[in-house]
Formats: C-alpha cells, sequence, structure tokens
C-alpha cells in the first residue's frame, strides 16, 4: 500500500460526477450527441468518462499532472484515436483544451446553478459547435 494521496486539485471535477446526456448543435462539423459517464476510480487518483457519442465509444483518464500541475487526461476510442487533453473547472465553468491551456482547440461551458445541466462550445480554427449536457 502507497501513502501517496490524491491532488486536491481533482475535486474540481467532482461536478462532474455521474451520468450525462449531450445534444449537440455541430453546424454540419460532425457533432454527435450520446451519453457521457463519470466516475472516480478507487482510490481517488483518476476520474474515469465513458462515453458513447454516435458511433464512437470510449474513455479517458483524467489525473492530476504534478510536471504542468494541471489536470491532464488521455481519450482511448473505438475510432483508434488516443487524444490528450487538460482540464480546468473553475467558477461554474468547464474549460477543457486539446493537448495543452491555451491550445486554438477548446471547450468552455457554463454550469446552471443547479449543476444539472452544462452549456457550451467546441472551438477550433476554422470550426466548432455547440453542446448541452444535461443529467437525465
Amino acid at each position: 500500500m502507497s501513502d501517496k494521496t490524491p491532488n486536491p486539485a481533482l475535486r474540481q471535477l467532482d461536478v462532474l460526477v455521474g451520468t450525462w446526456n449531450v445534444t449537440t448543435s455541430d453546424g454540419g462539423q460532425g457533432a454527435s450527441d450520446g451519453q457521457v459517464t463519470f466516475e472516480w476510480m478507487e482510490g481517488g487518483f483518476f476520474l474515469i468518462q465513458r462515453f458513447e457519442l454516435g458511433q464512437v465509444r470510449g474513455v479517458e483518464y483524467i489525473g492530476h499532472d504534478e510536471e504542468t500541475g494541471t489536470l491532464r487526461s488521455h481519450v482511448f476510442s473505438t475510432a483508434g484515436d488516443v487524444l490528450p487533453y487538460t482540464w480546468q473547472v473553475q467558477n461554474g465553468t468547464l474549460t477543457i483544451w486539446y493537448d495543452a491551456p491555451g491550445s486554438p482547440a477548446y471547450f468552455e461551458g457554463t454550469f446552471a446553478e443547479d449543476g444539472r445541466s452544462y452549456a457550451g462550445a467546441w472551438h477550433w480554427p476554422g470550426g466548432g459547435y455547440k453542446a448541452t449536457a444535461t443529467r437525465p
């Protein structure tokens, strides 16, 4: 047994735990509706997201990166992708950057006051789409 403990910065992700129905308005960008579920891995070092968005299924592991001091993740999907992201939840806003903070490809959304939904958009050079997630 290790006496290591999860970094407290991970707790900002507690707001995501549970199941969310995702709907998108893609403007022809190829976004897909579906469902995502977040749960803590035993030990609390990683938040696991399982997703089913259109025909793509996958899993994402989000943990604290000691080197950068950020919440980093990797997505593994049935499309064969392995994609890196950085997560942040601050003042009711969820931001997910592709790879590192400051990336031109990112999601930014705002949680409703009751925490039962959030709405925002993915942005990238030349495109993007709106997305809303609600608890069933």
